[in-house]
Order: structure tokens, then C-alpha cells, then sequence
């Protein structure tokens, strides 16, 4: 069993004041069979009220409004969550596993992770990625969605900011490199064109200093979770070649990015804005206690609220915020 600490700072900084900002978050690490999340705060910097709801994939999610002017806003997103042991994953299921995915399809609501969606696009050039992997219905499907998840990760180079937090996947599969985003979104739309449901998972990998992944430590994560008979859904990290374990921090489950964007929202005005974020976690084996307050580094002491003045005149201006790709 493990636990681990997450910290979660994003920080918005204004050229000019902005007037109101909107936000919705999904930071929250979700409690299921494996995972339970102990503890959960959120930080906001001008201080609001925080409001939480489920969204329809049993998601977590916060929303507030700060509707007085602020030059910079920013969340802190503090968790304590307990792992337990993974369950092995086969490397291949019988003979008659196609049939008996099929039959789970049929009888069960997975058409949304079947389908086309915003980042997880079946286009030409991912067909043709789609012939050079040998991405057809063959062998076993588990057998067949292990391979796949090494031969994206051998295909892509991992190359941090080398796409944007909204780029289609036809720049990175051009380029043969992108982050985790690029991977996810490449592998769930292989496995929808041959019939597999996948759906995209937004979270947190712990690396230690014996772990070698290729995905950076300082930011959130991102992989794929594939449906397969008599295992449900089942994680693959196609960045680091891994199938999903203990280390692998769940925080919410969608069709692709556009679902689960750690922060989303809008502001009021007309001015440049600045994103930063630093992500750190950290493992033990041994529960803290459930009142230990998490302390937020010295470099992150941005957390100072500044008292504005009043604007001479509002912009009614919406934009929208900017929003955290995941490496």
C-alpha cells in the first residue's frame, strides 16, 4: 500500500487587471476500488467560495467566481491519496476475447468511447499510422493493445512543448514527437478505429529516483484506459510504455482532454495573461495523519493577495483562459 501527497499550483498573471474570472477544475483524484483519495483542498488566490459537483463521468469537480478586479489568480490543489497494490494484467486473454469484447459493447453504454471526438480524430494521417502498425484486429486484443503501447512509444519521441495544449494529433503523428497528451490521443484513436473502447485519463505519475520514465515530474499527467473482458478497463501509459499501477494517480476519466483540462475558464477584460504551473508528489508508506496540513514550498509563495483598486471603466471583454497541456 501507498500513499502519496499532491500539490498542484497554477498561477494566471494579467499585463493588466481583469475584472472577473470563471473557473472550473478537475484536480480532485477520484475514490474507486484501488484508489481512495483521503484528503482534498483548494486554495484560491483572490479568496472565493468553492463549489463542487460530479460531472457525467463520476468526475470531481470545483467552480468558483471571483468577480472583483485581480491582476493574478491563483489554485493551489492539495491531495492525500492511498493506493493499493495493482492487479497484474495479463499479457494475453483466450481465444475467443474479440467476441467476448464485442459482446461486452453490445450489452453495455460505451458508445462515447467508441467515437470520433474532439482530440481523438480519425483522420487520413492517422490511418496511415494506423496500416504501419499493423493496428487491425488480430491475435488477442489485450495482446494486440500491449504492442500498440510500445510501438507508440517508440514511434513518438517525447519531446516536452513541442505541440500545443490544442493541437490536433496530425502535428505530432507529422513530426513523430509530442507529450503525453499527443500519445493518449493517438492510441485511444487507434484502438476506436478497430472497434476497442479507450478513454483518455487525466492525473499524476510518481517517479521515483530508481524510475526512469520519459514524462516530466513537475506536471500532470496523461494515458489511456482500454476496455477488455473480464478485466474492465485496464491503464496503459503509451509515454513510458507502462500499464498503469500504483503510481499512476487517477483524477478524472473522458473521451479525450477536452473532458478532463485540470483548469478551465474565462475572464473579464482585454490583456495578455501568463500560465504557470508546478505539480509535486511525493510517496511513504505510511498514512499520515488525516489533519496534517500540507506545506506549500517557499517557491511557491506567490500566494500573496494584493488589494486592487477600482478600474476606471470595465472591458466587457470575455476570453478564455489559458489551459494547462499535459507533458
Amino acid at each position: 500500500m501507498n500513499f502519496y501527497s499532491v500539490r498542484h499550483l497554477t498561477r494566471f498573471r494579467y499585463e493588466r487587471p481583469v475584472s472577473e474570472s470563471i473557473m472550473e477544475t478537475r484536480m480532485h483524484p477520484r475514490s474507486d476500488q484501488s484508489q481512495h483519495c483521503l484528503t482534498f483542498s483548494l486554495s484560491v488566490s483572490p479568496r472565493c467560495r468553492v463549489f463542487s459537483y460530479r460531472d457525467q463521468y463520476g468526475n470531481n469537480v470545483q467552480h468558483f467566481d471571483i468577480p472583483g478586479e485581480h491582476d493574478q489568480l491563483v489554485i493551489v490543489a492539495e491531495s492525500l491519496v492511498e493506493q493499493q497494490p495493482p492487479l497484474d494484467v495479463p499479457f494475453f486473454l483466450s481465444p475467443d476475447a474479440w467476441r467476448a469484447l464485442d459482446a461486452m459493447v453490445a450489452e453495455g453504454d460505451y458508445g462515447e468511447m467508441l467515437l470520433p471526438s474532439t482530440f481523438a480524430q480519425t483522420t487520413p494521417a492517422l490511418l496511415e499510422l494506423a496500416r504501419e502498425l499493423n493496428v487491425v484486429r488480430r491475435d488477442d486484443p489485450l495482446q494486440l493493445v500491449h504492442e500498440l503501447n510500445n510501438r507508440i512509444y517508440e514511434y513518438f519521441e517525447y519531446v516536452p512543448r513541442s505541440t500545443r495544449v490544442d493541437s490536433p494529433i496530425d502535428e505530432a503523428i507529422a513530426s513523430r514527437q509530442g507529450v503525453c497528451q499527443d500519445f493518449a490521443h493517438t492510441m485511444i484513436a487507434l484502438l476506436r478505429h478497430i472497434g476497442i473502447p479507450a478513454r483518455y485519463v487525466s492525473g499524476y505519475l510518481y517517479r521515483s529516483r530508481e524510475d526512469h520514465d520519459r514524462s516530466m515530474p513537475d506536471a500532470s499527467h496523461a494515458w489511456v484506459e482500454v476496455l477488455m473482458p473480464h478485466l474492465n478497463w485496464v491503464g496503459f501509459d503509451p509515454t513510458n510504455d507502462l500499464t498503469a499501477s500504483n503510481r499512476h494517480i487517477r483524477t478524472a476519466v473522458g473521451r479525450d482532454y477536452a473532458d478532463v483540462p485540470p483548469t478551465y475558464g474565462i475572464f473579464r477584460g482585454k490583456t495578455k495573461s501568463e500560465l504557470y504551473v508546478a505539480v509535486k508528489v511525493e510517496a511513504s508508506h505510511e498514512a499520515p495523519p488525516l489533519d496534517r496540513k500540507l506545506p506549500i514550498p517557499d517557491d511557491w509563495s506567490v500566494l500573496v493577495e494584493r488589494a486592487q483598486q477600482a478600474p476606471e471603466r470595465t472591458i466587457p471583454i470575455l476570453d478564455l483562459q489559458q489551459m494547462q497541456q499535459q507533458q
